[in-house]
């Protein structure tokens, strides 16, 4: 792999556009060999070519510095200070009869804006991280304290002066022997005998770290008293109903208790602080690490174009940044793997490092090749079931009209599902291949997330499944020795979601459990909203369900069809019934209905008008479906008019919607005309599709508002089931110009880490940040 290809490969997708421009640079080099080839081609030229060199900076040529100049000396480097800022510039010494100096000119002006571009991030970022390492400090400093208080209550504060500090040192000036006192070995140590244990061991390998990193450790000792803890409130945020409830009548920050409960919430908010702390600087490292890289790549481009050599004094500039010294950064790196083992792993260093490290998802053969199975043999089940239909002339049966309205809504619930997760495994493929960082935006824990095969293989294994029994409830219609047995042959649907949803809720760590459980744990906020904080998997999972209405209508229909026994006389009567035509409208309304609580729990935290009309959005579509129901069940002309207003003005909306504020597009002044400045998909043609596509599937009301309720050649519950594909195929596209808008977004924010709030709350002037 060219290191161009592989250079774009490992970038932080968040941080893109602080990387080296290494490939506008290529370009420049390109520029530079097309101008030098007419000199290489006259060799007598060449050869009587003149040794004279002028000095040259970026603002045009200059008379030679030295009268004596090396013929390698092609660059001279400088390093100008302008207050706390420094700016890294080189300046060429250039032939007189070389013509594509100004070429090379450019190159070097564009390598020095690109570099100090680079140089300046890299100094940002590693500011924010101290301030952050100071912030971990203190909050690992109350943490010792409240360990002491709720473990060893009798245990004096005053006693145990130790103080973890990431940015400078961790020092300890408790003595060996009050420890050992203090903390007897029992067969179970608690984890504070284990940090004064591995605090005394290794204080020296600490003190040889710091010597490496370059610093000079000047350590602060202060005493962790009651008095600290009486000034520090707890801070955690509200995870069930109740706690949300209690928040709306007193503040979400309370005095500590010195319970364990307040314990392990604390330990577990400062390990994800750790962890996700860690992680930003594994990421700043190889930041560092992969430009220096491709500032000797570019370099050494040059030094094989021109013939000259410049990469030794340009490299050596780069080495004298803060980009080639980033010993500040390790030493972070060794002081927090320090600190996090010591406080959080009992000692033990291959746990706590396999905690700190990002876990990297390894692909699966078994699950490509049994993807690949399942897919075929559902191929060959459709085949089988058409078959099927055809040879026994189902379709004009006298039970043709009785098995699609009892039975094909049964079934179609799992055909929803499966062309669902089809879909979402295909946005999968394309958000990994334009590095859209779903991961991160969804919060998947690492490791854990699926990727587009295991979607592919849940989907496929359960089409096959689902077309297993529709074909053995075909059998046992047609064979006169099974036509009897009613109940068992209607009771094959129910026996496949009763088995779906045992596969959901089992608690064994089969097929894929952390994402189940992420599931459930997103399905139930979306049952309290707006209970819960609104996060972005919460609505984006509430706006998948809002393209499942159907789905929702045949649960309701399983509910009536086996709640009722009218599976045993294979007879519907659900329809006939007032609480059925009520649930019907309730049923359709849920996920609209949850969405505009979501709005409206995001309009009191964020305080943004823009919920208000996103939740308008939404009551729109409520007062639409209530509409189109009513017409569906009552077909009058004043339900007709009706529907077919509130469809209008909800389709308008709801267009507009996702087009400008989820899409990002229709931008009037973007470079990229009625479209964004920046895309993806380089191909532009995809966006105006998406765009038509979009409105005309929003359309698919129509068919029901019109009159087109069923046609001669198809049965209104498969014309039924082809609208809810149809508004499921347009909510697949929406999902990836939906991400790809949030993933730009976070882009232009530099946001490539979730941000982790901590537990504890200063009560003084100089109160800590809650969030890193």
């Amino acid at each position: 792999m060219k290191f161009g290809k592989e250079f774009l490969s490992q970038m932080v997708p968040e941080w893109q556009e602080a990387y080296l421009d290494y490939s506008h640079l290529k370009t420049v080099l390109k520029e530079v060999s097309r101008a030098r080839q007419p000199e290489a081609s006259d060799g007598a030229t060449r050869n009587l070519k003149r040794r004279v060199s002028l000095y040259r900076a970026f603002s045009g040529l200059a008379r030679p510095r030295r009268s004596q100049q090396k013929q390698e000396d092609a660059i001279h480097t400088n390093i100008i200070h302008e207050g706390s800022e420094e700016c890294y510039q080189s300046m060429l010494f250039a032939s007189s009869s070389d013509q594509s100096d100004e070429h090379q000119v450019e190159f070097f002006r564009r390598l020095d804006d690109e570099f100090n571009k680079v140089v300046g991030f890299y100094k940002k970022e590693v500011a924010e991280l101290m301030g952050e390492a100071e912030e971990l400090s203190k909050q690992i400093d109350i943490l010792i304290a409240l360990r002491i208080k709720v473990e060893k209550p009798d245990f004096a504060l005053e006693d145990f002066n130790e103080t973890v500090s990431l940015t400078g040192s961790s020092t300890s000036s408790a003595s060996t022997s009050t420890a050992k006192s203090t903390f007897p070995r029992t067969a179970k140590r608690s984890s504070l005998e284990v940090t004064q244990e591995v605090e005394m061991e290794t204080r020296e390998a600490k003190s040889n770290s710091r010597k490496a990193s370059g610093g000079i450790a000047h350590p602060t000792i202060q005493k962790l008293k009651l008095e600290l803890l009486s000034q520090v409130r707890i801070n955690v945020q509200p995870e069930t109903p109740i706690s949300t409830l209690k928040c709306m009548v007193m503040s979400s920050t309370s005095q500590l208790s010195y319970n364990k409960t307040e314990l392990r919430k604390a330990e577990e908010l400062m390990k994800r602080a750790f962890v996700e702390f860690y992680q930003k600087l594994r990421v700043l490292k190889g930041y560092s690490l992969l430009n220096k890289l491709a500032v000797s790549k570019i370099m050494k481009k040059y030094d094989k174009i021109t013939s000259r050599r410049a990469s030794k004094a340009y490299l050596e500039m780069v080495e004298k940044s803060p980009l080639g010294s980033i010993l500040e950064v390790i030493g972070l790196i060794e002081r927090v793997e320090a600190a996090f083992i010591k406080h959080f792993a009992d000692g033990n260093r291959r746990r706590g490092m396999d905690i700190l490290k990002r876990k990297i998802k390894r692909e699966r053969q078994g699950i490509t090749f049994f993807s690949g199975f399942f897919f075929g043999c559902s191929l060959a089940l459709v085949v089988a079931i058409i078959l099927v239909i055809h040879l026994r002339n189902i379709f004009n049966s006298q039970g043709r009209g009785q098995y699609m309205d009892n039975i094909f809504p049964l079934y179609s619930l799992f055909g929803f599902i499966v062309l669902h997760m089809l879909i979402y495994s295909a946005n999968l493929y394309f958000w990994r291949r334009y590095h859209v960082n779903y991961t991160l935006m969804f919060g998947f824990k690492q490791g854990t997330e699926l990727g587009y095969w295991e979607v592919f293989f849940l989907s496929s294994g359960l089409a096959v499944i689902t077309m297993a029994c529709i074909l053995s409830n075909l059998d046992m219609e047609a064979d006169p020795r099974t036509r009897t047995f009613a109940a068992i042959t209607e009771s094959v649907p129910l026996a496949l979601l009763i088995a779906l949803l045992f596969l959901i809720f089992c608690p064994f760590d089969i097929l894929f459990r952390p994402s189940r459980f992420f599931l459930v744990r997103s399905a139930f906020h979306l049952v309290c909203a707006p209970l819960y904080k609104v996060s972005l998997q919460d609505f984006f999972l509430a706006d998948q369900l809002t393209s499942q209405v159907q789905a929702f209508r045949s649960l309701q229909f399983y509910v009536c069809y086996y709640g009722w026994g009218d599976f045993i006389r294979r007879s519907n009567k659900c329809y006939e019934s007032r609480i059925f035509e009520a649930f019907y409208f309730v049923v359709a309304i849920i996920p609209y209905w949850i969405r505009t609580l979501q709005c409206l729990r995001r309009l009191v935290e964020e305080k943004d008008v823009e919920h208000v009309f996103n939740g308008l959005k939404y009551f729109s579509t409520i007062v639409a479906i209530a509409m189109r129901t009513g017409h569906d069940l009552n077909m009058g002309m004043i339900w007709r008019i009706l529907a077919a207003i509130s469809s209008g003005i909800a389709t308008i909306s709801g267009t507009y919607w996702d087009i400008v504020q989820d899409w990002g597009l229709l931008q009037r002044n973007s470079k990229n005309p009625w479209l964004r400045d920046k895309l993806l998909i380089s191909n532009k043609n995809v966006y105006y599709v998406a765009i038509g596509l979009n409105i005309l599937l929003r359309l698919a009301w129509m068919q029901s508002v019109l009159g087109f309720r069923e046609a001669p050649f198809i049965h209104r519950q498969a014309l039924i089931a082809i609208v809810a594909v149809l508004e499921i195929i347009r909510r697949g596209i929406w999902n990836f110009f939906r991400m790809e808008n949030e993933h730009l977004n976070n882009v232009g924010k530099f946001r490539a880490f979730n941000s982790v709030p901590l537990p504890f709350e200063f009560d003084d002037n100089n109160k800590m940040r809650t969030r890193l």
